[in-house]
């Protein structure tokens, strides 16, 4: 299986054409530029479109069974959880977008947790002095935030769930204890995490857990996870207090306090989930939809409001005119993210101002057409005072979830509690230590987050629930797909198949300031010759290994009365319905 899933294969193009002329039409669909993809999915009662097909088919079950879609989200989560800990789990956090079809209305839901309220900004600082680090690393005790994950689940439910939360997590108990197969993808990721873990040698029970042979678990093996099973069990059987405030919550605060963590039962006992309004750009007609920050959404919307400047399509897909304002685009909106963005109760955010027609104008003005330039400030918008998985699914009521939740870097910190059978994320990596920054280290404040689910609505009704996953490449995906589909005409699978770029280098928490352009990464299927040309522009181009997201996506078609389901080849996923 390709990581990059884009091809460019002249002689596979070649045989499809002369085998299939629907198969052609699909490879050679926008400018002569081939791809391979394949069919859309229809439905007129439900969808589910995830990243595992498992997870996909334990989503329409509950379907079948009456529940929501909002159950269905929760039960396919709840399975990726145990399928796909290369990328998500309850020691993470999680983002959604519901559309509910009665009241005709977008509800976000910002489920992500804060850090330490007993490790000060001077403590950790102490703490990384120690290690000999300037920022907070990767793996063990210090990244480690509240997991949000199993609250919003009741948070959603509560809202919008119908069936008992004991039958919607009761398909990912029965295969935690009875075990599944591993897909190609995931046994390639998890195998990266489970060497990580060897040589990091840390506390706690991730290899008793995740490589209980020794070794990471392969393509088609069976792996059980009973402690994982007997965790949803509990929470289950005596909801999300079971987490926050009963047992699970005192063996953590017994772990930490025993091998050096900072996490503590009241840390958990204050956590809540955020209900927010999501906030929206209007591309071309289509009201795209994302969360405000602490997540990186409004970057997708900053883009999307300066490219609407430039005529797209005729400049064609994948063209070097196309490639080169949209990565400039990317590197403007780039700027104010590391600026601006972060936890909106520790610091005032220019929303307004980042999202306006007049900021993104003026931003407009900066790209030059003959060249990359090698570094952007950031704006200076007015103030308005006033590694992670993605799912969707859609009901018979007409309801829509676009649900994404993540560990963040692979396998999350590499921290198991005995028993417990999950990881604990490592977000808080993020967080920088610049006095007066968005994202500065506090205690009991969420960091920055890349995770973000996406939803457009045309004229007033729900047009698409999707996401796309992958860090910094999630904001620059989201527009692609958007771009692809309006501005090229691609339908919902094919522009989640075609070739895509990503560009890398912008100022970050890690990378406090971009002087040299950075770099582009690209798929095979990006032409040779818009290469070429992306060089002579300025740009440094290379050939990417992956990293290029995984989407999934549904569509309403109200004329038809079905739902439309997408889910591309980069990934195990898989879109179905009934």
């Amino acid at each position: 299986m390709s990581s990059t899933g884009s091809f460019r294969l002249c002689a596979i193009s070649a045989l499809l054409i002369h085998l299939a002329p629907v198969a052609a039409a699909q490879i050679d669909r926008v400018n002569g530029s081939p791809f391979v993809t394949r069919s859309e999915v229809f439905a007129q009662h439900g969808m589910a479109a995830t990243s595992h097909p498992l997870a996909t088919q334990i989503a329409l079950d509950i379907l079948k069974a009456g529940g929501t879609a909002v159950d269905a989200a929760i039960g396919a989560n709840a399975a990726l959880g145990l399928m796909e800990p290369t990328g998500n789990g309850i020691g993470g956090d999680l983002f959604a977008i519901v559309w509910d079809a009665k009241a005709k209305k977008l509800h976000g839901i910002n489920g992500s947790g804060r850090s330490p309220l007993g490790l000060s900004f001077e403590g950790l600082q102490g703490e990384l002095k120690r290690l000999g680090r300037a920022t907070i690393p990767p793996n063990g005790m210090l990244p480690i935030s509240v997991p949000g994950t199993v609250d919003a689940w009741f948070e959603l439910h509560k809202k919008f769930g119908k069936l008992p939360m004991g039958d919607v997590l009761a398909p990912a108990i029965r295969y935690a204890h009875g075990g599944f197969p591993l897909t190609e993808y995931i046994a390639f990721q998890w195998n990266i995490g489970v060497r990580g873990a060897q040589k990091a040698k840390l506390p706690g029970a991730f290899l008793g857990t995740y490589a209980p042979e020794g070794r990471a678990p392969a393509k088609g093996e069976i792996f059980k996870n009973p402690d994982l099973g007997r965790t949803l069990a509990l929470i289950a059987s005596k909801g999300r207090d079971a987490f926050y405030r009963g047992e699970i919550a005192e063996r953590i605060d017994a772990f930490m306090a025993a091998n050096g963590g900072y996490l503590r039962k009241l840390d958990f006992e204050r956590h809540t989930s955020t209900w927010v309004e999501p906030v929206s750009v209007n591309y071309r007609g289509y009201d795209v939809f994302e969360l405000p920050p602490n997540g990186q959404g409004i970057a997708a919307l900053q883009m999307l409001n300066i490219l609407e400047g430039f005529d797209l399509k005729s400049m064609g897909f994948n063209s070097p005119q196309t490639l080169h304002v949209m990565i400039e685009a990317k590197k403007l909106a780039f700027e104010d993210r590391a600026k601006f963005y972060g936890d909106m109760e520790f610091s005032k955010l220019p929303l307004a101002g980042l999202l306006s027609e007049e900021y993104a104008t003026a931003r407009r003005k900066l790209i030059d057409p003959a060249r990359a330039v090698r570094s952007f400030d950031a704006g200076n918008p007015a103030l308005d005072e006033g590694d992670t998985i993605y799912l969707t699914c859609a009901d018979s009521a007409g309801n829509m979830v676009s649900l994404i939740q993540s560990n963040y870097r692979g396998m999350g910190s590499g921290i198991v509690v005995p028993g417990l059978g999950f990881c604990f994320q490592d977000r808080g990596e993020m967080f920088v230590f610049e006095p007066g920054h968005a994202n500065v280290y506090a205690p009991g404040k969420r960091p920055f987050h890349t995770i973000i689910p996406a939803f457009i609505m045309k004229d007033g009704a729900p047009f698409l629930s999707f996401g796309l996953m992958g860090g910094a490449m999630q904001p620059q995906g989201h527009v692609q797909i958007v771009c692809n589909l309006v501005d090229f005409g691609m339908n919902f699978q094919e522009a989640g198949d075609a070739a895509r770029w990503q560009h890398l280098g912008s100022s970050d928490y890690d990378n406090p300031k971009m002087t040299d352009g950075g770099y582009v990464e690209v798929e095979s299927g990006i032409p040779s010759a818009t290469v070429e040309a992306l060089e002579k522009l300025g740009h440094e181009v290379r050939s990417g290994r992956g990293g290029f997201g995984g989407y999934q996506a549904i569509h309403r078609d109200a004329k038809n009365g079905t739902y439309v389901g997408a889910s591309e080849s980069r990934k195990d996923g898989h879109a179905a319905g009934y």
